[in-house]
């Protein structure tokens, strides 16, 4: 038994997002040996639907969840009208680059045999659609809006004859084998199966952090930080998910990686001069200009100190220090978002230039008319993409508002993996956002996956220090990350500023 989320991966999808599938097929075992038995699911009657396990990622939700006697069989609607990812999970399991369920679970009871698992009872948190499922049998079987009237062909490629040789197909079961599994540990970010190579990694960092020997094979040096190793791909990952937790920007901005230490990128500054013309008129060229913006990569450090004792005694100092480093790096990652104007620090969205005002219409008393004003001053492909974004103390006088028909403005979310709204949009509290006060900005609401883009260059550079600090008992651990961050796109928000 464990209590350790798990991952396990058929699906069919319409226009509307309505989406079918079985996510867990009964009476064969997945990619690493694994059985679950008809019943041992424990599952609500609704569940979030995620993307490749992404937390950060909710694209809709599954309200029909039944166990038959094929396999546990899923029904959910993607939510293509409010969220623009959900829109493109879509077009990729139309395009068939997506076709596959797989499930996040824990474990409850089972029992181990020759190559697996025999799982008799699980706790289901989450369904996702993913590239590769775990189980090969886990598939989208129903997209109802991509159908095709052709009956199926025996050999649908015309260079290929009817009377062809026989592949090698003890070979060719060999070379799938050996793919499956490939694609298998691939697939698991969010609870990654531990294999021979991550283990000895891991164990290496651990040995690492705690001054001993160490397999200095199995780490990798920060090139532009000798001195620092960087943490492996799992703890790298964990850190970020951590990291989310402080840092509630991420969950709503563009994040990417970069190899670079600064990114330009191409910005139009001109459109075409289309014009409406007769059968024989002259036509007019165009010529749209471009120019580039920059977003620069920062770099932040700190180090935290832990007593030796627990250094050597604790069974997991690796989890110790990734969250004592994610809360640090999370709330000054936090504020810099929002409010970073110096050389050193990403630039916030807060401080970008740019970015049109609505005001309140009073100074201190904050009015729900300007909220709708605001919302509707952005265009509609923007608006219903957007996100609010305030701190606990705006949002504490919002929740007491109403519109003209007696309407809260803002929604409680009834379903896991939603987030609460007003007027419809999720909203996203921000402690470092202003309160409100007179000539401050406290809200904005915008498009963040279109508008705000973070890069993060590297993920977490750790330097254990078991000497300075020993007088007093404690082992000091430097970390430093590389991240940049800033404004692409200043017109897909807007401000509410406190003026008359």
């Amino acid at each position: 038994m464990t209590d350790r989320l798990e991952v396990k991966a058929s699906l069919t999808v319409s226009d509307a997002g309505e989406i079918t599938g079985t996510a867990w097929p009964f009476g064969s075992p997945d990619r690493v040996g694994d059985v679950i038995e008809k019943g041992a699911f424990d599952r609500p009657e609704t569940l979030p639907m995620l993307f490749s396990h992404d937390p950060t990622q909710v694209i809709g939700v599954w309200d029909e969840i039944a166990e038959t006697d094929s396999g546990l069989t899923v029904k959910g609607r993607l939510l293509v009208d409010d969220v623009e990812r959900a829109r493109e999970v879509r077009a990729m399991v139309r395009a068939g680059a997506v076709s596959g369920l797989s499930i996040g679970f824990v474990t409850k009871g089972a029992k181990r045999h020759g190559k697996g698992r025999t799982i008799s009872a699980l706790a289901l948190h989450e369904i996702s659609i993913v590239a590769v499922p775990a189980h090969p049998g886990a598939r989208i079987t129903s997209l109802k809006s991509v159908t095709s009237e052709e009956p199926p062909v025996e050999n649908d490629d015309p260079k290929t004859p009817a009377n062809a040789p026989e592949i090698d197909t003890k070979a060719f079961n060999a070379m799938l084998s050996r793919l499956d599994k490939l694609e298998a540990k691939a697939n698991r970010p969010a609870a990654p199966a531990i294999v021979q190579g991550d283990e000895t990694e891991r164990k290496a960092f651990v040995s690492f952090l705690q001054g001993g020997d160490f397999d200095k094979k199995a780490l990798t040096v920060a090139n532009d930080a000798p001195a620092y190793v960087l943490a492996p791909e799992e703890t790298s990952g964990e850190f970020i998910r951590n990291l989310v937790e402080f840092s509630p920007i991420r969950s709503i901005a563009d994040v990417r990686s970069t190899g670079s230490h600064t990114i330009l990128l191409p910005k139009r500054t001109g459109i075409t001069n289309a014009v409406w013309v007769g059968e024989t008129t002259a036509r007019t060229a165009s010529e749209p200009t471009f120019d580039q913006s920059e977003i620069a990569v920062k770099e932040i450090a700190t180090h935290v100190d832990l007593s030796l004792r627990m250094l050597e005694d604790s069974g997991n100092v690796e989890a110790e220090v990734r969250l004592a480093l994610a809360e640090d790096f999370g709330a000054k990652e936090a504020l810099a978002f929002v409010k970073g104007s110096t050389a050193v620090e990403p630039t916030g969205f807060m401080t970008a230039a740019g970015i049109a005002e609505t005001s309140n219409g009073h100074v201190a008393t904050l009015a729900a008319d300007a909220l709708i004003q605001l919302m509707y001053a952005m265009p509609a492909t923007y608006r219903n993409r957007g996100s609010w974004v305030m701190n606990g103390t705006t949002l504490a006088t919002i929740r007491t508002m109403k519109d003209g028909n007696g309407n809260y403005l803002w929604q409680p979310s009834y379903q896991a993996g939603q987030p609460e709204t007003i007027l419809g949009r999720p909203v996203v509290e921000a402690v470092d956002m202003p309160d409100i006060a007179e000539d401050e900005t406290p809200i904005i609401f915008g498009d963040f996956k279109a508008g705000y883009r973070i890069y993060d260059r590297v993920t977490l550079d750790v330097l254990p220090d078991l000497l300075t600090q020993r007088t007093t008992g404690l082992a000091r651990f430097h970390a430093r990350r590389r991240v940049g961050a800033g404004v692409v796109r200043p017109d897909v928000f807007r401000k509410l500023k406190m003026s008359a």
